[in-house]
This record gives C-alpha cells, structure tokens and sequence, in this order.
C-alpha cells in the first residue's frame, strides 16, 4: 500500500454474553468478516472469557491459521501467562502471514484484575507497531483513564489506534483523539465500536443486536491535520496549484485547525503538504513543547 492510497478497511466485532464469548463463536464470525478487501479484525477484551491462555494454545493457532489463510491482520485480547508464569491481559498482533506481529499487555489492568487469582500484573510498554497499512497502536479499557498511554503512542508516530475494552468509555476516547490526532477505533464487550477521527469528531458508532456487533469500517490514513500558524500561506498555494487534487474537507475556526484529504488516486495529501513546507498539528505541537522545554530548563510534566 503506498504512500498516496492509504485507505484500511477494518472490521471491528464487539460480543457480549457468555455464550457469544466462545472460541465456537468467535471462529466463524473471523471466517465471515475476512474478506479479501479487508485489512484488520479486531476483538474486544476478554472476547474468550476469563480463562488464561498460553500463545501456542488453540484459539491463537486457529486465528493464526485464519490470518495466514486470508491475509488478514487479527487483533485479539486474552489473558495469557508470560515467560515467567505471570497473566497479563494481552492484545496479539497477528498479521496476515499468521505470524505473531506484536504483543501489547495492557498497561493498567482494572483493580479486579489485580484481586484475580493469579492476579494481572501491568505491562511494562505501550508499543506501536509497523504494518503494511501504517503505524497501529493498541490500548485496552482501563488504559483510557491514563493519558500517558496515549501520549506514548503519540510520540511513537500512531496514526490509528486500537481499543480492545469491555465497556464503551465514549468522550474519554474522544478526548485521547483529539489530543493526539490519530483514529481510534473501539471494540467491546457492550457490544458497540465507536469510531474517532484525527479532529476528536465521532464519526460512527453502533451498538449491536442479540449479543454481537459487526461495524464495517474504512479509514483513509493520507488525511492530515494541521494548525493555522505558519500553514496557511502554503495551504492556499497547495489548493491552488493542485486544484482537483486536495482539498480542504473540515476546517475548525474556534480551533484553528483544518484537514486536507485526496481526491484522486496516487495522489497523497500527506507528501504534498510536505513538499509545500507544511508542518502537522501533532509535529508543530512537539516542535514548540521540546523549543518552550529547552527555554526553562525543564518539563512541566517533572515538577
């Protein structure tokens, strides 16, 4: 997938109900909704239940199998044990060669998870990983009440993050997305998937029927943000120039910030806003944090 047609169509399923939290379930709802146009499936947490699982046990090898079969990414959230016999609750990253792409364990697990017997002990990272569609970030419910998760998948270059939860969390989420101008996509337990743009609008959300919900998804990743400083000029001159091309598709002037999108195939928004000296929302904010850091001596986050 290049750089000028970044479109990844996701398919987020929610379950709710013991009987839908199976392994018997969840099967034949990935072999249904992995179609040859789709990119991602993902799951919400706990989607099999409380059990603890190991990463050679059957639902991650017939998942696996599946991913590999239909070139497919599958993200699913499970309790597992680690190397040294402790659970975390974990969301696997498998890619659509059914290889293991990336482990994301939750990095602060809810307080009955912490009373379990054996008790779920933090994860000690918030990766961000490398696909063939962009940079995926992964967070899991409680997660959405520490903005540190957030801006750690922000820094690292997220541009859409996952949310695994078992409740919906709604304007927390926005929140997050509006801090950090990446897409967050939910799926949960409710069953429902919310789904925010890099402006912190929602734009979808379904709530499903008799225990199951299938949100069909696609998420143009070449659509960027930016803020009126510095980029207006350039912004004027890109439009005029490739007129047909880019547009201006929201513009927020009690905020002072705009997207631009493409029009057409091959041309991505992203590279020519680069090439026009564009700078994005997220980069200029870093920029003048480390600049106003450097000027004082310190962070504001070490006092």
């Amino acid at each position: 997938m290049g750089q000028s047609d970044r479109k990844v169509n996701l398919v987020s399923i929610g379950v709710s109900g013991e009987a839908n939290q199976t392994l018997t379930c969840i099967l034949p709802l990935l072999e249904q909704e992995s179609q040859a146009d789709v990119d991602l499936i993902v799951l919400p947490e706990i989607c099999l239940g409380f059990t603890i699982y190991r990463m050679d046990c059957e639902a991650i090898i017939k998942m696996r199998e599946i991913a590999a079969r239909k070139k497919v990414y599958i993200v699913v959230t499970l309790f597992r044990y680690g190397d040294s016999d402790e659970v975390f609750n974990t969301s696997v990253l498998i890619d659509r060669n059914g290889d293991i792409a990336g482990i994301y364990d939750k990095a602060y697990p809810f307080w009955s998870e912490e009373h379990q017997d054996p008790p779920c002990v933090p994860g000690k990272d918030v990766p961000v990983f490398e696909t063939d569609f962009g940079k995926l970030g992964i967070s899991n419910c409680f997660d959405v009440n520490f903005p540190d998760v957030y801006k750690r998948l922000s820094d690292q270059g997220a541009e859409l993050v996952l949310f695994p939860s078992g409740y919906s969390a709604g304007m927390c989420l926005q929140a997050h997305a509006i801090n950090h101008n990446y897409y967050i996509v939910s799926s949960t337990l409710a069953p429902d998937c919310a789904m925010y743009d890099i402006t912190g609008q929602e734009v979808h959300y379904q709530k499903g029927d008799n225990g199951i919900n299938i949100s069909r998804l696609t998420i143009d990743l070449d659509r960027c943000i930016f803020h009126f400083d510095l980029n207006t000029e350039k912004c004027d001159k890109l439009l005029k120039e490739h007129a047909g091309e880019i547009e201006m598709d929201t513009c927020f002037i009690r905020e002072g910030y705009f997207t631009l999108r493409s029009l057409k195939p091959g041309v991505s928004a992203k590279k020519l806003a680069s090439d026009y000296g564009m700078e994005a929302l997220t980069a200029y904010r870093k920029r003048k944090r480390d600049e106003l850091d450097g000027l004082r001596g310190f962070t504001l986050r070490d006092i």
